[in-house]
């Protein structure tokens, strides 16, 4: 029943096992960290925050997206 006194029937390759998953899942997780900057922000994703910050008119998004959508 017992394996070298203190293994209960694999018990220890079964936590080692969870402890390894626990850590994969902890590591490989993608999770968002505050005030960080999205580095690759396009040319009409930032033409969208100005405009959804009202910084620019509806005419001047509509004239920039177009000349962004050409090229």
């Amino acid at each position: 029943m017992f394996y070298n006194g203190y293994h209960f029937f694999g018990m220890h390759l079964i936590w080692w096992f969870i402890w390894i998953m626990f850590m994969v899942w902890v590591f490989a997780t993608p999770y968002y960290v505050p005030f960080q900057q999205q580095k690759n922000n396009s040319a009409l994703d930032l033409l969208k925050q100005r405009f959804a910050a009202g910084e620019i008119t509806k005419d001047e998004y509509l004239e920039r997206k177009q000349i962004l959508d050409k090229e």
